[in-house]
């Protein structure tokens, strides 16, 4: 009997997990079955309709589409870089070190993640026409610390704050210097979390909207703003636009599939600790 209870909680949590993935997952292919579609089909059919590869062609080939992804690598992936280079050790300092408003100066750096855009973007704007960094890669790479710094900061924080300071009081008595025990002991044990706050603040800087918008021009366009072309100026072309946004989460995808590993690994272990 008992058997029998847990087969049909099984099948039944089972079921709703499944309802769960076609909700979650239904917007995804949606949009890629949009992107098979013509103009004339767009509205018409819903399912059943005549495949085609022209917003493909037009998108791909006809645009400066990889021109747009690879701005969007350039920043995201400078951002993502200068956040770890800067933020792990700030995040070891948090760990470890005793100091005044260690907790208020933690806080402000998490309250940065979550301040509107708009509140700050008008400002920025100004001071990057008076410094010169308006329209550049270095500008948005810089602005966009705000976005993947607070995260890596925390989740790594918590990540030292795991480990037994022991650890390194014995490295030290076997007479290894602080550079070796931070290298060679420390980065090792938490690359997990690092890893997988590297992924999430890469996706937050690559689905950055507000900044590049604001703080691009022509010469750097970031992905998520030069989409909005494919709207089209007299009517807006949706298939296009299906394609433009169904390419552009390629890359987020295959960075987490890659990593998958120390992804599940990093978030499922606790790292965030308030």
């Amino acid at each position: 009997m008992k058997t029998g209870k847990k087969r049909v909680l099984s099948i039944l949590q089972n079921g709703l997990l499944a309802i769960y993935a076609i909700f979650a997952l239904f917007p995804l292919v949606w949009m890629l079955i949009l992107s098979f579609k013509s103009d004339t089909e767009m509205f018409t059919t819903t399912f059943v309709f005549h495949p085609t590869l022209s917003n493909y062609t037009e998108v791909l080939m006809n645009s400066d589409y990889f021109r747009y992804m690879l701005d969007s690598l350039i920043v995201s992936g400078g951002a993502v870089l200068i956040s770890v280079l800067a933020g792990v050790p700030a995040a070891y300092a948090l760990a470890r070190y005793d100091f005044k408003k260690k907790e208020d100066i933690a806080f402000q750096i998490l309250s940065f993640k979550f301040a509107p855009e708009i509140l700050v973007v008008l400002p920025l704007f100004m001071i990057y026409q008076k410094l010169g960094l308006y329209d550049t890669y270095f500008g948005l790479i810089w602005v966009y610390q705000l976005i993947s710094m607070p995260l890596l900061i925390w989740v790594v924080r918590g990540y030292f704050e795991d480990i037994s300071v022991e650890i390194e009081h014995a490295a030290q008595v076997d007479g290894y210097s602080w550079y070796q025990i931070f290298f060679k002991m420390l980065l090792p044990l938490i690359k997990p979390g690092l890893v997988s706050a590297a992924l999430l603040a890469f996706i937050f800087a690559w689905n950055s909207f507000t900044f590049p918008l604001m703080l691009g021009g022509i010469n750097v366009q970031p992905i998520t703003v030069a989409v909005t072309k494919y709207l089209g100026t007299d009517t807006a072309h949706y298939g296009q636009l299906a394609v433009a946004a169904t390419v552009s989460a390629l890359p987020a995808i295959i960075f987490a599939l890659c990593i998958q590993k120390h992804l599940v690994r990093g978030l499922s272990f606790g790292a965030v600790k308030g």
